[in-house]
């Protein structure tokens, strides 16, 4: 009897293009079918429902769920997902006017991602920062743009700096461009939205594990239970202890990994028009920092003066956080078409690190007395709720999908600089030992966000999409020059949308973002405008084979205004006034061919600066521009190149070879804001730059029913992978060097 596979087929806001449904039903023996519950656990699905894509609903707009049985010569796509919500609500990403790519949680497992950051690996045109000044964690740039400010986890704001675990997500979406009118406060580069693992209607179980080189051990369990015909209970849990190829020669010590989760999830009432989930998670690091090496100035290359291979920390040197946040859910059917789903989540981040720069020609020492110590405390607390209302309707013999929603937003953080037990010969800072409240920086502040949109048929195979959103804000700061802001800004958005059939998708849309001073927690004596972004995109998107592949590309422009720093202790906050980025970008995702799968993208692109910085001095408010020398250069930590590919290829039954190529351009890092000298070398304009790098990945996988073993190879030609920049200038951070890690999976 062949193998059978199950996937459910979401029909909520869009029609399915995963091929012919029910004609493909080749039989449904009884073993059959229950194969195909435990392989939907496996495959992230969801059988009470539409495959919900940010943690919560299972039922459609419109319908139950289709359910498709394949032969094992019909194989689930495992590198294409056909739902998301990073358009607010449930849709295929083929009908988004805007680009977008999602990493599936079959990508991350064939590639052993432990981690958010290793999973955007695989985002062309996604770059790393390393970080400074409270703003170390996950810090990426899409298309050169920071996104400090456009994480969330199942569509809601997760803008803490930490250090984002994957063993609890079930996809990754990135759209692409500015997305305020959806989702508040933002950036030109996107939106970044981590989709959390859901509860079940079948007992199944997975326990997974790896080891490898630079003590490399990791530890999961994925537990499902259901309670009742409408209850049940996921429990998601990992352990996680990693190593590093770079030590203090001095003392032994090099950075390392040693991080727990937990995450639960219970859905209720499934069987209802009035759904519920509680979903909670709890993460842990202890980590040792690692800020790479320093730039050469005399070269303005890597250095290579020291090994690269030193490390500046000890064995007491730190970076501790503890996240934990409450959720809970209710989807709502109000109407055949009418949806009201309602979010409201509690989290609370904690985190105190110390870290030591690296020098270019001094060693480091056994102390730590080398390199500046950088540390902080901080603490931050959300309450949010949000609420969004999806319908359908014809009106004047057109059709409309509406969307209209509600966002309230609460935060209150508070940040100190470590207290030093020791000398500066022999420093000694602890995690709990933060300076009195009166040096802290502490900022409170509620946002309150109104919006609503329309899609709307204006002609056979042409749509509008038109939507408007309000956002307001009071912060309160502690700082004694501006103690106080209030805002209200307008975002929009606009698209143009073709069909000439239904697996060719045609757009040109416009859409703006802002961000306001308070979004980085710093004033000025003079208040600054709000950083604003317009970005317009012309795309294309096709779906081959019934569904199997789907090819994108898009060509824009994005334009921001008064751009921000990232860096929370810069006390000229502004980047820039003006600058641009014009790109290219294509992307591939899905099955090749029976056997054969492919996840790829190319992007390109001209980061520039158009006119330099205009700041207010902090103490008299007086304005100063930076170097004119600026204008018409390359903006920081903006490739102008990224080409990510992962392929994996069926050998026979039981055999899968994969591998895959993360290739980026060079990289520059310089302080664009300032009056003094622009950087040089031999008379000529040139910052300190990253050179281009290549990182080679292999996989081999043995797969049988219920259990796969797998091997990594990870930089398979051991090249200097440099992961990620620090912006202002001083140094970057070696990726990891050639490493195995060989996993198993149980699945019960």
């Amino acid at each position: 009897m062949k193998n059978l596979f199950f996937m459910p087929t979401p029909t909520s806001t869009s029609t399915s293009r995963s091929g012919s449904g029910s004609s493909k039903l080749r039989g449904q023996p009884l073993g059959a079918l229950m194969w195909a519950g435990v392989s939907a656990f496996a495959l992230g699905g969801n059988v009470w429902g539409a495959e919900d894509a940010d943690g919560g609903s299972g039922n459609s707009d419109t319908e139950l769920p289709a359910v498709r049985i394949e032969a094992l010569d019909e194989k689930p796509r495992r590198l294409l997902r056909d739902n998301s919500r990073t358009g607010k609500q449930l849709q295929d990403p083929h009908d988004v006017p805007q680009a977008s790519t999602t990493v599936t949680h079959e990508l991350m497992e064939a590639q052993n991602t432990s981690s958010l950051r290793d999973a955007l690996r695989n985002v062309a045109g996604l770059s790393f920062n390393a970080a400074e000044g409270g703003r170390s964690g996950d810090n990426m740039s899409l298309r050169g743009f920071y996104t400090f400010g456009d994480m969330y986890l199942d569509g809601i704001r997760d803008t803490a700096q930490y250090n984002r675990e994957s063993f609890n997500l079930e996809q990754v979406d990135v759209l692409r461009g500015a997305a305020s009118m959806l989702f508040g406060r933002g950036q030109a580069g996107g939106v970044i939205n981590q989709v959390s693992k859901t509860p079940l209607p079948y007992e199944a179980t997975q326990l997974s594990g790896s080891m490898g080189s630079y003590d490399h051990a990791e530890g999961r369990v994925d537990f499902n239970k259901p309670i009742s015909a409408d209850t049940a209970v996921r429990i998601n849990a990992m352990q996680r202890d990693e190593g590093s190829w770079r030590s203090n020669p001095a003392n032994g010590a090099g950075p390392a990994l040693h991080r727990k989760g937990l995450a639960l999830g219970l859905a209720m009432r499934q069987q209802s028009d009035n759904p519920l989930w509680f979903n909670y998670y709890e993460a842990q690091n202890r980590d040792n920092p690692d800020y790479g090496i320093a730039f050469d100035p005399a070269t303005r290359a890597p250095n290579l003066q020291l090994p690269a291979d030193y490390f500046w920390g000890t064995a007491a040197t730190f970076d501790n956080s503890s996240t934990r946040m409450s959720t809970f859910l209710n989807d709502a059917r109000l109407g055949p078409a009418a949806r009201l789903r309602t979010q409201l989540r509690s989290a609370h981040y904690e985190r105190s690190y110390w870290a030591k720069t690296p020098r270019v020609a001094q060693l480091p020492d056994a102390q730590g007395s080398v390199g500046s110590n950088k540390t902080r405390a901080s603490r931050y607390d959300t309450l949010t709720l949000q609420t969004d209302y999806t319908t359908a309707f014809n009106l004047g013999g057109k059709h409309h999908a509406w969307l209209g929603g509600f966002e309230f937003l609460r935060e209150n953080s508070s940040r100190n600089a470590l207290y030093n037990f020791g000398t500066a010969g022999n420093p000694d800072f602890r995690p709990d030992a933060a300076l009195p409240d009166a040096s802290s920086s502490r900022f409170q502040g509620d946002s309150y966000g109104l919006y609503v949109q329309d899609t709307m048929d204006i002609l056979p195979r042409w749509k509008t999409t038109l939507g408007v959103r309000r956002d307001w804000l009071d912060a309160r700061y502690s700082t004694m020059t501006s103690p106080r802001l209030n805002y209200s800004e307008n975002s929009y958005r606009a698209a143009l949308s073709f069909h000439p059939q239904e697996d060719r998708h045609y757009y040109l849309a416009w859409s703006n973002a802002f961000s306001p001073t308070a979004d980085l927690y710093q004033l000025s004596i003079t208040p600054l405008p709000a950083e604003r972004s317009d970005v317009w995109e012309l795309g294309a998107k096709w779906m081959l084979w019934d569904g199997d592949l789907a090819l994108r590309g898009a060509l824009y422009q994005a334009t921001k205004y008064w751009e921000r720093s990232g860096d929370l202790e810069s006390t000229a906050a502004v980047l820039s006034k003006k600058r641009q980025t014009w790109g290219m970008e294509w992307e591939a995702a899905g099955r090749l061919s029976d056997r054969l799968e492919l996840f790829a993208g190319v992007a390109l692109m001209d980061a520039r600066i158009l006119e330099v910085a205009e700041n207010a001095d902090p103490n008299t408010g007086h304005i100063t521009r930076a170097n004119p020398g600026y204008a018409g250069q390359r903006a920081r930590n903006a490739a102008p190149f990224g080409v990510n590919a992962w392929a994996s290829y069926q050998l026979n039954s039981r055999w899968k070879l994969g591998g895959g190529v993360q290739w980026t351009g060079a990289r520059q890092a310089f302080r664009a804001n300032r009056a003094t000298p622009v950087p040089t070398l031999n008379g000529q304009y040139h910052p300190n730059t990253a050179p281009a790098t290549q990182r080679w990945d292999a996989m081999l996988a043995y797969e049988q029913t219920r259990w796969t073993l797998r091997m990594n190879l990870k930089n398979v030609f051991d090249q200097t992978d440099y992961a990620a920049i620090y912006d202002n200038g001083s140094f970057l951070v070696p990726g990891g060097r050639r490493s195995v890690v060989l996993g198993a999976d149980y699945h019960f």
